[in-house]
Parts: structure tokens; sequence; C-alpha cells
């Protein structure tokens, strides 16, 4: 009896012993442990070496995980499971994820660096104080066109696009609200409307625009305007950057009369294990420094004064990519409209593109 107890013993002290180290494991893996850092991200959007930089630095192991939308993101933030302590989400998005209390409010002076921000990406309407976000990059809507194929001055406005001579030549980014907001800026409306009766007006003058539509599409935009498949794209400006990389007959241009300027920002989730880190996360990527080198590497728009000041001179003089105060001034900010205006937008949208077909 005495060795079936001690061997029964035994057992239990094993079963013990692998389910502490289930739990420690599935803690390190969810970013519990005290040295691991949970970070959620666009794809290809952070220069390895800086992570590697952070961990040598301080220590810390960063898991490091992506999404392709911030749709997909939310979602997983709301189901939880996973604690992440870093997420970068856009700023539609970050309205939506403090009405719905999924992200903290952020600690000042534990963010130092943050006075390296230029002012005028502060304060802005999605997040007033910055009170929960701080900026990571930002970019523009804009047009890219093919000098093969279109002469540049005719392809400086948004209004242009409804050249007859650009039939079956434009193509278009797969979203509502960009596709909108070029035809509301021509008619004079806030990219941000609620009137149905503007959206329709849109919608109409969208319907003109369709002999000229070669394509709406996503990613696969890149590729076409790449290999000289089409003479002019209504794209991002980091995806622009992609493309001209490529083929040096594409240039980018954001039209004076206005268009969207977007923001992604570095947050820290409500559910987040590791707090610490994330802080010394966000204030590491504001030195000026590392941000540059992240610019560098990712192509995008920094938010970082100094930072900018690093950067080379052809990088900082492209009015494309850092547009000037004359046409900053025009820019709009996507804001998080009701489900039900959404729910408008792309319904008109779908019939747009039923249309274009």
């Amino acid at each position: 009896m005495k060795k079936i107890f001690t061997a029964f013993l035994a057992i239990v002290v094993i079963c013990i012993l692998l389910a502490l180290g289930d739990v420690a494991f599935n803690q390190q893996k969810t970013g519990g442990g005290k040295q691991t850092l949970t970070i959620y991200n666009w794809g290809d959007y952070i220069d390895p070496a800086l992570i590697t930089k952070f961990e040598h630095q301080t220590g810390y192991h960063v898991d490091y995980e992506t999404f392709d939308s911030n749709e997909s993101m939310l979602t997983k933030i709301r189901q939880g499971g996973t604690n992440y302590d870093v997420v970068v989400p856009s700023e539609y998005t970050v309205q939506r994820m403090k009405k719905e209390h999924l992200i903290a409010p952020l600690n000042h002076r534990k963010l130092p660096n943050l006075k390296y921000i230029d002012p005028q990406f502060l304060n802005r309407s999605f997040d007033p104080d910055n009170r929960y976000s701080v900026p990571y990059f930002w970019g523009t809507l804009g047009i890219i066109y093919n000098d093969q194929k279109v002469n540049g001055k005719d392809v400086q406005h948004w209004e242009q696009l409804w050249n007859p001579r650009l039939k079956n030549n434009v193509m278009l980014i797969d979203s509502a609200r960009d596709v909108f907001a070029v035809a509301l800026i021509t008619q004079h409306h806030s990219v941000n409307t609620t009137n149905y009766h503007q959206l329709k007006l849109a919608q109409a003058h969208l319907k003109q625009l369709t002999p000229n539509v070669k394509a709406i599409i996503a990613d696969e935009m890149k590729m076409y305007m790449e290999q000289n498949e089409a003479a002019v794209g209504v794209t991002y400006s980091g995806d622009a950057r992609e493309m001209m990389n490529i083929n040096p007959h594409l240039h980018y241009v954001v039209p004076s009369e206005g268009s969207n300027i977007w923001f992604d920002n570095m947050v820290i989730p409500k559910a987040a294990r590791n707090k610490k880190a994330a802080y010394e996360f966000i204030n590491f990527m504001l030195d000026p420094q590392n941000a540059a080198q992240n610019a560098q590497y990712v192509g995008y728009a920094t938010p970082n004064k100094a930072a900018k000041k690093e950067l080379p001179k052809k990088i900082t003089d492209d009015k494309a990519f850092y547009p000037p105060e004359t046409t900053m001034k025009h820019l709009q900010v996507y804001r998080d409209l009701p489900l039900r205006v959404l729910g408008e937008y792309n319904d008109l949208f779908l019939e747009f593109k039923m249309f274009a077909k």
C-alpha cells in the first residue's frame, strides 16, 4: 500500500510540475512573462534590426505578430486570448477602441521622447491631447501616374481623373471610404459626411467616371502599375513609394485641393500584461535615431520632427511624401462614423462597383 501511495504521489507531483510548466509557457507566449513584450503590428512595418536592438538594450524578448487590416486586428483584440502589449491601429480605429474601452490611457511622464513629435501631428481630432495614442507613421491618399502614358500636369487634381483621354486607364483602390473621398472632395464636401444626399451625389459623379475605370483592386495595383499596365492609380503614399522604387516612370502627387491624411499610432491595450515593457518600447521608437532608421526602412513619412532632420534631403524635400503646408491644410482625417452610415458608404460603393463592370 505504501508503494502504491508513493507511486501515486509521484504521479501527482509530475502532473503539477507539467501543469506549471504549461502555464509558464503560455504566459510567455501571450506576453504574460515579465521579460516578454508582445507586439501586434502591420506586416513589414518595422526595421527588424530595431527589434534586435531593443532586445539587446533592455533584456526583453519581443514576440512580434502581424495583421493585414484594422478590422481583423480589432476583431482579435475584442476576442481576447492573446494579451498584446503594443498595438498599431489607424486613427479611426483608435476612436473605435476608445469607445469600446479596449485601450489604456497613457502616462506621458513615462514617454519623455514624446517631445520629439512634431506638434502638428499631436492633439488630432481622433485622440485629443494624445490621451491614448502616440503617432507612428503618417501618409496620404493620392494619384500615382506613369509619365510614359500621361503628362504629369494632366493628373494633378482629382477632377482630372474624369478626363475622357484616360478612358480605361484609371485604377481605383478597393475601399469605399477612399473612393468616395475622391468624389466628395471634387464636390466640396467633407470626407466624413453623414448626409445621404451628398453620398448619392458622390455616387452619381463616380458613375460618370466608369468609362475611365480599368479596375477596382487592392494590392494588385502595385504589380499593374509597376508593369506599365495603366496610366493612373488612386492609392496610398506608402504603396506609391514601393511602386516608384520598381518603376522610375511612376510619380505620386497629392492634389492640392485636398485628400485624406492617415495616421498609424502606437497604443497600449487595457489587457496588456507587460505595460512597463510597452512604455519602454514606445519611448525607444520615439528616439530620433531609431525613428529615422525605421522611416528609411519602411518608407513612410515620420511624424518625428527630430528624426526627420536625420533623414536624407532627397526624402524630406520630396513634396509628394512631405507635402507643403498649402496642401497639408486641406488634408482631412477619417472619423469613425456610425455603423449605419458606414453601411451606406459600403452599399453605395458596391452599387458603383457593379455599375463599373
